[in-house]
């Protein structure tokens, strides 16, 4: 395909992936009031009649007079790349298809049949830990103080977790992809499990954006349990390609054995009489039956 039709593909790709998402967009602005209650949900906000005081409740609010229309924006933009993400992933994935070999396919549509349901599952972890996450922010309050929260930074921090989470879920998942492109063994992994360990207790006490030890034990629990089954999948692997071929885990400059035990000779086969050319039949001095000219068996 000439250059030409590649850049009027992509150009025709792009455009039904940004249609789609401004279509969603436009859906998510009509109902941006429920959305904004839905992400707010985790904040144990104040009835009408009681003032913020302490840790108790807080009030959500707008700062600033350009705030509702910003967050409005960014809300329902937000939601438009997530609702929309099925198309325009589609179609990134037909325009790059084309492109890939067989086992190449495979290998993407199994990460991708892998990643979708991990991440959705560390979203859900993260929105089910929030309220508990924010009653403990809250209760840190002294009293006579009141929490007046900026929707805009509940908003931010709601999405901060949901990803957070969603993409800390893909980690083990890519541990997988580089076992069975040959990259990792399931062993040199399990020999990681304390380092992988600490990491995962450290990484999950910087990422999260709480600072209590809830968010932490929420991220790096599920984490360290999808890290072993990680290495259960990979060992298993290994054993199986190890089956099909021997010297499968070796390295490029690492020889393997060789079996060297002599083997019995059989029994000696007749060889039967080369052929010669019509020259060397003929002889010498052109006689027939003589092999020989010259004395030598080849006329040259």
């Amino acid at each position: 395909m000439p250059l030409v039709e590649h850049l009027r593909e992509l150009r025709n790709r792009l455009a039904k992936g940004l249609l789609a998402i401004a279509a969603v967009t436009i859906v998510a602005l009509v109902y941006s009031e429920d959305l904004m209650q839905f992400l707010t949900r985790s904040v144990p906000t104040c009835a009408p009649d009681v003032t913020s005081n302490g840790g108790n409740c807080a009030i959500v609010s707008f700062n600033t007079l350009m705030a509702p229309f910003s967050t409005t924006i960014q809300l329902s933009l937000t939601a438009g790349l997530v609702v929309a993400s099925p198309v325009w992933l589609y179609q990134l994935w037909a325009f790059v298809a084309p492109g890939l070999h067989k086992n190449e396919k495979k290998y993407t549509y199994a990460f991708v049949g892998a990643a979708v349901p991990l991440f959705a599952a560390g979203a859900y972890l993260a929105y089910l830990i929030l309220p508990i996450s924010v009653k403990v922010l809250i209760s840190l309050t002294p009293e006579g103080s009141a929490n007046i929260l900026s929707l805009g930074d509940v908003l931010d921090f709601t999405l901060r977790m949901v990803l957070v989470f969603g993409l800390a879920f893909e980690l083990p998942l890519v541990l997988v992809m580089l076992n069975l492109t040959g990259v990792l063994t399931g062993r040199r992994m399990a020999g990681w499990w304390r380092g992988v360990i600490m990491g995962v207790f450290v990484f999950g006490a910087v990422i999260t954006p709480t600072t209590d030890p809830v968010g932490m034990l929420a991220l790096a629990g599920p984490i360290t349990v999808l890290y072993f089954g990680a290495v259960g999948f990979s060992l298993l692997n290994d054993r199986r390609r190890k089956r099909a071929d021997p010297d499968a885990e070796l390295d490029d400059d690492e020889a393997s054995s060789l079996d060297l035990t002599p083997e019995a000779v059989g029994a000696v086969e007749p060889v039967g009489a080369v052929r010669v050319l019509p020259e060397q039949a003929t002889g010498e001095h052109g006689g027939v039956g003589t092999q020989r000219l010259n004395g030598y068996d080849d006329i040259t």
